[in-house]
Formats: C-alpha cells, structure tokens, sequence
C-alpha cells in the first residue's frame, strides 16, 4: 500500500535561501535588467538593499529572480484581491410571483419589489401562477405581465418575452442599470449621508436624530422584504423570490 508523504503545493514563490540554482536572471528594485549572476552574488545584492530575492518565473532559463519587499508585495496583493472582490459584481436573477386576479394593493406592493430590484442592477423573473380555470384565461396573465413591464420601462426592459409554462406564465425584465453602476451609485450615497452627518453642527442634533430614526425605518422596512423574499432562482449566487400573498 502506498503512502503519500508530500505535503501541499506551495503556490508561493521560492525566496532567499530557499531558491535553489547556480545562477539567476536578476531585476533590480527598480525593474531594471542587471543579467545573469551567481545566485550567490544575487543574494548579496539582496542583503544590500534591505530586500527579498523572490523567484518571479521559476520555469525560464535560468529562472528570473527580482529584488523586492516581499511583505509589502504580499500585503498589497492581498489588498488589490480584496478590492476587487469588494467591486465582484454578481449577476441574479429575482422572482416575483402574482396571480391573474392580484388586487390593486397587492399590485402595488409587488411592483415596489420589482423596482427596488431592478434599481439594484438585477434581473427579474415575473411568474404568473394560474389555478383552477384561471388556466382557460392566458390572456389575463398576459395582459398582467404587458401592464408590468409598461410600469417599470424607465428602471427595466423586456428581456425575455412572456410565454406559457405549464400553469404558469413567465416574464424576464432586465435591468438598464449595470449590477456594477448600481453599486458605485449605492456606495456613494452612503457615503455621502455618512459626510453629512459627520458635518452637521451640535445644533442640528435634532434634524440629525430624526434622519437616524428614518433610515431605522427604511432599514426595518427593507429586512421585512428581505424576509418575505424566499430563495427562487440563481445564476452566480441565489436569488430572492417574492411569494404571493
């Protein structure tokens, strides 16, 4: 029976003492080509300018070795991945789920969801769920979904026309917006309600109080509809679906 010993793969680059050839292709700090040398002289230079002998392209010949601040290499790549998975932008799909015969309340409320998710750069999937002989009436659901996308034209557009699946009868609206321009625009909101707050004298205190108490409330109001939203459909990652009530 074999047992395997090795350990994991490094993905690091070999530094220092740990790279193990007679002679480099060296770059100075500066990015500046100084030419093949002994290992051993590449080391020196190194240790002279305070600096790491990392192995940038180990599989040339020979391997191609830079003089850098490892550390602060590692620390500012690590930055640059964060930020871009900060700026990742997601694509998904919602749902939103009405009957031929919603109420104009309910309407209402169910079109508020679709516009907050299209504000936010993402697809919606409209469902209309038929029952009964509702099923003998398509043009009910139709009519329905055509009254939708005229409400929202200005936030979304009909990306996938509306047709018949089974009992139901589904819709796609696309978003106008980018997923990635409606973030930028979301966090330079918060950051601008962040600066206004942080302006405001002593004497506003009272106007500052009343915004906090709003934006509980908006925040409230949107965990609420985070709530009622079940999971329906997903594309990168799951999306939110809003039931019938």
């Amino acid at each position: 029976m074999r047992c395997n010993r090795g350990g994991p793969i490094s993905t690091e680059p070999r530094i220092n003492d740990r790279i193990r050839v007679p002679e480099v292709r060296l770059v100075g700090p500066s990015g500046e080509q100084v030419g093949i040398v002994p290992l051993a002289k590449a080391l020196e230079l190194a240790q002279e300018y305070d600096l790491d002998l990392v192995e940038v392209a180990a599989t040339a010949r020979p391997p191609v070795c830079k003089l850098m601040d490892y550390g602060k290499f590692k620390y500012e790549s690590a930055m640059k991945a964060r930020e871009a998975r900060k700026n990742q932008a997601h694509t998904v799909i919602k749902e939103m789920k009405l009957r031929p015969k919603i109420d104009p309340h309910d309407y209402d409320t169910k079109k508020g969801h679709v516009v907050r998710f299209l504000k936010q750069g993402d697809k919606v999937k409209i469902t209309i769920m038929f029952r009964g002989r509702e099923q003998s009436r398509p043009e009910l659901g139709f009519r329905l979904l055509q009254r939708l996308a005229e409400d929202v034209q200005d936030l979304g557009f009909v990306e996938s026309s509306a047709k018949q699946d089974g009992r139901n009868m589904i819709m796609v609206l696309g978003p106008h917006k980018k997923k990635t321009e409606a973030m930028a625009e979301a966090r330079a909101l918060a950051d601008a309600r962040k600066a206004e707050r942080q302006g405001r004298t002593p004497g506003a205190a009272a106007d500052a109080q009343a915004d906090e108490v709003e934006e509980a409330v908006e925040e409230a109001a949107e965990a609420v509809e985070a709530v009622e939203a079940a999971p329906a459909a997903e594309v990168e990652q799951p999306a939110d679906t809003e039931q019938e009530s």
